[in-house]
């Protein structure tokens, strides 16, 4: 048994922490914040082995030029004269190439099934009851470019061996007979499942406490003690740590953590932000709105819309013209729905961790042979959660990797 100090409380540090106890090892999870806000309480809730194409997509430089300029975009690029985002944008650009794109396809599909199945283990164990739904998701498209767009996709994914189908108004409607779609049609991914952000969060963290996995919450990590090229102890700003092994899951602050240890994990912060409508919808299916990149999920009790991918540092900052992008977008997609003053009021964000060619880094680096990472999962965060934390726990007790973590070795170049 070994003592494992976990970085980060978010999705990816929850998993990995349930994985490692699962494993019999001694777990303490520390975080600066208070554990209940971030991306991983206000994200879609998608599992998605649909999402085979990684943000780091040919054309999106050009979209995001074009877009820089246009704070409501789904993709905004804030520009700045900072060295590291200098550094991530060009690595970002060599990424953006159809040959790496291609590459990454069978990989990221590989990982979310897996993510997907994890889930549902989880689910038939009856350690927790959360709201788990496999009903696909539906791509809504209003013009018949994005819709020739997204059917590219979906042939993609055949060819991966997903279930996907092309469907006109009138059979995408038949989908959502409580709603009146102003579409020109979809595509329908029947692999995909959605969840409650929140209430799995809440479970697992009741049944880790529950389990003896300790929670330093409201700390910061403002050192790391190094001895032989180990850490030997992790510093707070109220206690010391001694471990035997580390896991770096701090999403978006990762790389201020480890700076200490040269090592160099290029992520930007990519903020989301969501809007939750507590009345009834009529909506049944998960949904993204193809042009305007909202996502929409039936949860529990609620609907919730989210979106937008805002590159522009650490911060929490609400801007109110993205959060009306995403309300306008909901009312264009679904005739006869407003979102409200209020619910636009009540809207959060989160910090996503972005990878400059959007595969996360898991793994061990050579900079330090007991640190683990596991970090930059982007907007797959949610879907990768216990697969990340299943293959963190197989590194760190010598077992045999449940996937391949070649593609995501933390030290790879760009």
């Amino acid at each position: 048994m070994k003592k494992v100090v976990v970085i980060g409380g978010g999705i990816i540090g929850l998993c990995s922490a349930y994985y490692l106890h699962k494993e019999g090892h001694e777990v303490i999870v520390v975080d600066k914040s208070k554990m209940n806000g971030g991306a991983s309480y206000v994200n879609a809730g998608y599992i998605t082995p649909s999402h085979i194409i990684p943000l780091s997509a040919p054309g999106m430089i050009t979209k995001g030029l074009k877009w820089m300029f246009n704070a409501s975009s789904p993709f905004y690029v804030k520009p700045r004269m900072d060295l590291d985002f200098l550094k991530w944008g060009w690595a970002f650009k060599k990424s953006a190439k159809r040959a790496k794109v291609d590459k990454a396809i069978p990989v990221i599909k590989d990982f979310n099934i897996l993510g997907r199945d994890l889930y549902e283990a989880m689910k038939s164990a009856n350690e927790f009851d959360f709201h788990y739904e496999r009903n696909g998701l539906l791509m809504l498209c209003k013009t018949e470019k994005a819709l020739e767009e997204e059917w590219k996709v979906g042939q993609r994914a055949i060819s991966e061996g997903l279930n996907v189908v092309a469907l006109n108004k009138e059979e995408t409607q038949k989908f959502e007979p409580d709603v009146n779609l102003d579409v020109k049609g979809s595509v329908y991914f029947d692999c995909d499942a959605h969840m409650t952000p929140t209430e799995f969060m809440e479970q697992m963290k009741s049944y880790l406490s529950s389990s003896g996995v300790v929670f330093h919450s409201e700390e910061k990590v403002e050192d790391l003690t190094i001895s032989e090229g180990k850490i030997a102890e992790v510093i707070t700003d109220r206690r010391t740590l001694k471990t035997d092994e580390v896991v770096l899951a701090a999403g978006s602050w990762s790389p201020k953590v480890v700076k200490k240890l040269g090592l160099k994990i290029p992520i930007q912060a990519g903020k989301g932000y969501r809007i939750n409508v507590n009345r009834t919808t009529g909506i049944k299916l998960p949904a993204i709105l193809v042009e305007a990149k909202v996502a929409v999920t039936p949860m529990s009790g609620f609907t919730r819309f989210a979106g937008t991918m805002e590159i522009g540092g650490i911060n929490h900052d609400i801007n109110p013209v993205r959060v009306n992008a995403i309300a306008n977008a909901a009312s264009a997609y679904y005739n006869g729905l407003k979102i409200t003053e209020d619910e636009k009021a009540a809207a959060a964000c989160g910090l996503r961790p972005c990878t400059p060619d959007g595969l996360p880094f898991i793994g061990r680096s050579s900079k330090c042979s007991n640190l683990t990472v596991a970090t930059g999962h982007a907007m797959m965060g949610w879907s990768l959660g216990p697969a990340t934390g299943k293959v963190v726990s197989e590194i760190i007790s010598d077992k045999k990797l449940s996937i391949s973590l070649d593609p995501f070795h933390p030290d790879r170049t760009f």
